[in-house]
């Protein structure tokens, strides 16, 4: 059972939350979210928001807090394979407390089917917020292009 290494990042000015599934090995390794260098978050949520992609964890912190964005995942722990959603297995979620407590998000983003289907399964009962389903960023999601990815997460801007 692998916990989650990452604190959610958000403070009392966050409007807009995005969770992804569970941290890849990369990002773990990093100990910050999306640090696959393959994986489009940073490129496609820059590009949204049209500002220079940060780079280093420190810029990336900055870019969120100042575009009013909390990060975080939907799973808490998890058995899983290397990075593999397909693996995952055993979850628990995420307490969002925390972060819905301490904040007024306005909006709930979910970074792919994976974190969707375990946002609604887990977290929508406790909740009871509906989130919007962005196209993972994920390499693995490899039909939606990057100009693709920002055109649909040019949602993320206008709410």
């Amino acid at each position: 059972m692998l916990s989650h290494p990452i604190h959610p990042l958000y403070d009392s000015s966050s409007e807009i939350l995005i969770l992804g599934s569970f941290p890849s090995v990369k990002s773990r390794e990093a100990m910050f979210f999306y640090g696959h260098p393959q994986n489009r978050f940073w490129k496609v949520i820059s590009a949204v928001f049209e500002v220079k992609e940060p780079k280093t964890i420190e810029e990336k912190r900055q870019f969120l807090l100042s575009h009013h964005i909390a990060l975080w995942d939907v799973i808490a722990s998890c058995d899983i394979e290397g990075s593999a959603d397909s693996t995952i297995k055993n979850v628990q979620a995420s307490d969002l407390s925390p972060i819905l407590t301490t904040a007024n998000i306005r909006q709930i983003f979910v970074n792919g089917k994976t974190a969707e289907r375990y946002y609604n399964r887990y977290i929508l009962p406790n909740i009871r917020r509906s989130a919007i389903c962005l196209p993972s960023t994920s390499p693995a999601n490899a039909a939606w292009s990057v100009d693709r990815l920002t055109d649909a997460w040019g949602i993320v801007r206008t709410t």
